[in-house]
């Protein structure tokens, strides 16, 4: 009975899908100017994350999972040059598009089959990254779903998936179950079905609970059928919590490694003074475990969508010392990187620019990882020219700092090697922590 159901399901959203292929994005569209998108689809970043190492691309196979029309494939051909992209989705019509797509923009030897997620073992691969966007919240059961990732991710392999969550998306749940009684998700959702649910909320006062906190215009016209699909009419969506998403991993065997948007999921950013706070706080919040940290983050503040995450086998992260604990001499043998999604020619250019100009360096204009503004004295864009060309050792980078400033500017004394040192590494630090630069040890 369960399984009938499950197939039932699967049908339905594989007709969702053929009739109105997802998502709707222009096949010229590219994703190059989206450096935050290309950065957080890199395997450069959660391998960096998990490791402390940095990792090529060239030659990695990856897999996008759910591929739909095939946009996120293309995100994820242009931030990780030279790996092999490979895409599956359960839509035929979605897979035409998505081959489509990643020809048009010269990807040509990138592969798309017609194959549900239990199916990968059909393909005889083994993947070094795995993205699977926007589909793991229809599975009855996502930890089937991630098993079956798993039998076919390498040993150092890395899974990024997302649930829709429960709680941030409980209004959207809410109007799925009136239009479900409405009978407008008994078959696939079409024309008549939609436009029924726009005259449903349009003749609603704007002060019922429901349209105040899910509608608004963006959901009428022709541009507004995606997302009256995506969210009021969505065939199998549902939602989770952190708690359950940690179940998942526990019953798929995985590690959980970092949420995506990890910045964003920072439980002491709450409160007004993170070093004050009151003594049961003080005491007992350093001892949760990261998993408790999340949920109660999710609970205080649930204004994430999706639960985006990366994971991968267990016991596979290789151990490292933190950067918080380096000695002088760890950072000696420290080599940097500048991160690849920084890499462009309108960084390079603006860069330089700063230098000659003697102006103040917007590196957040280039990829915005936080919502402030991080700028950088000209001086120190010095240490970030050499980043450019290929990676550096910290020693040589603080040789460059005494070339460029060989003369300390308030005593006019010679520059000494320690006070290149701290401000070379106080520089790297801020970097570092900003997700701008990798560091590892020899």
């Amino acid at each position: 009975m369960i399984e009938n159901q499950a197939s039932e399901l699967l049908e339905k959203i594989r007709q969702q899908f053929d009739s109105s292929p997802y998502p709707r994005i222009p096949l010229d569209k590219s994703p190059k100017s989206d450096r935050y998108l290309l950065y957080i689809h890199n395997l450069v970043t959660p391998y960096y994350l998990r490791n402390q190492k940095f990792i090529e691309t060239k030659e990695k196979v990856i897999l996008d999972a759910g591929c739909g029309t095939g946009y996120k494939s293309l995100i994820l051909a242009e931030a990780n040059p030279g790996a092999k992209i490979i895409g599956v989705d359960i839509s035929e019509e979605s897979v035409k598009l998505a081959r489509q797509r990643l020809s048009h923009h010269g990807h040509d030897d990138a592969e798309f089959y017609v194959l549900s997620i239990e199916e990968l073992p059909k393909l005889d691969r083994q993947f070094d990254y795995i993205n699977c966007d926007e589909l793991l919240y229809l599975f009855p059961e996502p930890s089937v779903a991630l098993k079956a990732m798993k039998a076919v991710l390498k040993p150092q392999g890395i899974i990024r998936s997302n649930l829709h969550s429960a709680i941030q998306r409980f209004n959207f749940f809410r109007a799925q179950k009136v239009f479900t009684m409405m009978g407008l998700m008994d078959g696939n959702p079409d024309d008549l079905e939609m436009g029924i649910t726009v005259e449903t909320m349009k003749a609603l006062k704007d002060n019922v609970s429901l349209k105040a906190t899910t509608w608004n215009s963006a959901y009428e016209g022709e541009d507004g059928k995606e997302r009256i699909l995506m969210n009021y009419l969505f065939q199998g969506d549902k939602g989770y919590t952190i708690a359950d998403m940690f179940n998942a991993f526990r019953a798929a065997e995985l590690e959980f490694i970092s949420m995506v948007n990890w910045r964003q999921w920072d439980l002491m950013d709450l409160f007004k003074e993170p070093d004050n706070l009151p003594a049961f706080l003080t005491m007992s919040l350093p001892e949760i475990s990261v998993e408790e940290k999340l949920q109660l983050f999710e609970l205080l503040h649930p204004i994430h969508r999706l639960l985006d995450f990366w994971c991968g086998h267990p016991n596979q992260a290789q151990s490292f010392v933190p950067i918080s604990e380096w000695t002088d001499s760890n950072w000696q043998q420290a080599k940097a990187y500048l991160h690849p999604q920084l890499k462009t020619s309108e960084f390079r250019e603006d860069l330089i620019a700063s230098v000659t100009e003697m102006r103040m360096f917007s590196i957040s204009k280039h990829l915005s990882l936080i919502t402030e503004f991080v700028g950088l004295d000209n001086a120190m864009v010095f240490c970030l020219i050499p980043l450019l060309e290929q990676p550096q050792s910290m020693m040589s980078l603080v040789q460059h700092w005494k070339q460029v400033r060989p003369v300390d500017p308030v005593t006019l004394k010679s520059t000494e090697e320690q006070q290149a040192f701290y401000i070379v590494q106080q520089l790297l630090l801020r970097l570092e922590s900003l997700g701008y630069v990798m560091l590892e040890l020899d």
